[in-house]
């Protein structure tokens, strides 16, 4: 699964980088987070077609697919602001406009249901994304059962950010009020040394198949979803147990855990 991650890279920066438009809004908190935690705003990165005046098409209508676009209007990459954790359309407002849900945040989407949940399956097919971070949290249980000791990681890659692919959504409490994009993470099943931390993992995708997965004029290519996750680059250490309190936020949660006194003595 993935629960909590950390992206410390200025948006502005990032649409530069991976040649987006940044459309998150000038007062939105770009400062770096090192404990993302559920319903938090995040940036994902979408590609979509611009309506006639040239502002971006955030919404469609709840009912149909987008209409279709202007000849020669390609999709281009944009950085958006979205809350982490999927609302679906349906969803009923609470009264203070709040979407109410009856389960848990839809903050991960499994990559074997995605195409047949109805919670994910219109996204699946024309509302795709990516996650930009840093890296993200793992937990390990360890022996001694449900009250054990639980021995958090730091997932990271080696030099360059993650993206993990996902799924989002565009919500209204009633409809004149502002769309809210949301977002879920697809996970699908760790490999190699992280299936010992975990048996799930983030779907991250390389950067050659970002574009065939952010198509919006495509069907979903399935084939991204079953493959196993590429690992390489992928480097790992155990973090100290601060970042299990949404509280804490600063780079002491990414830095090596500190040995325990007894290990020290034994080295």
């Amino acid at each position: 699964m993935c629960g909590r991650f950390a992206v410390t890279t200025d948006p502005a920066l990032l649409a530069t980088r991976i040649d987006a438009v940044n459309e998150m809004p000038a007062d939105a908190d770009t400062s770096p987070n090192y404990n993302v935690a559920p319903t938090d705003p995040i940036a994902a990165l979408v590609s979509r077609h611009s309506e006639p005046g040239g502002s971006a098409r955030l919404d469609a209508g709840e009912a149909k697919l987008e209409p279709p676009h202007k000849p020669g209007d390609a999709p281009t990459r944009r950085l958006r602001l979205m809350r982490w954790g999927l609302v679906p359309p349906w969803t009923k407002s609470g009264p203070d406009g709040a979407p109410v849900s009856g389960g848990p945040l839809m903050i991960n989407a499994r990559a074997e249901k995605v195409t047949t949940s109805p919670a994910y399956s219109a996204s699946a097919q024309r509302r795709r994304c990516l996650v930009p971070m840093d890296g993200y949290y793992e937990w390990r249980s360890e022996p001694g059962g449900p009250k054990a000791r639980k021995t958090p990681f730091y997932i990271h890659g080696d030099g360059a950010m993650l993206f993990a692919a996902g799924l989002w959504s565009v919500w209204r409490p009633n409809r004149s009020a502002d769309a809210v994009l949301s977002v879920a993470i697809i996970t699908t099943a760790a490999v190699g040394e992280l299936a010992g931390i975990h048996d799930r993992m983030p779907l991250l995708l390389p950067e050659n198949h970002w574009d065939t997965w952010l198509d919006p004029d495509a069907a979903i290519d399935t084939t991204l979803l079953a493959r196993p996750p590429d690992v390489a680059g992928i480097a790992v250490r155990e973090v100290s147990t601060l970042v299990n309190s949404v509280r804490n936020n600063s780079a002491e949660l990414i830095a090596p855990a500190e040995p325990q006194p007894e290990q020290a003595y034994l080295l």
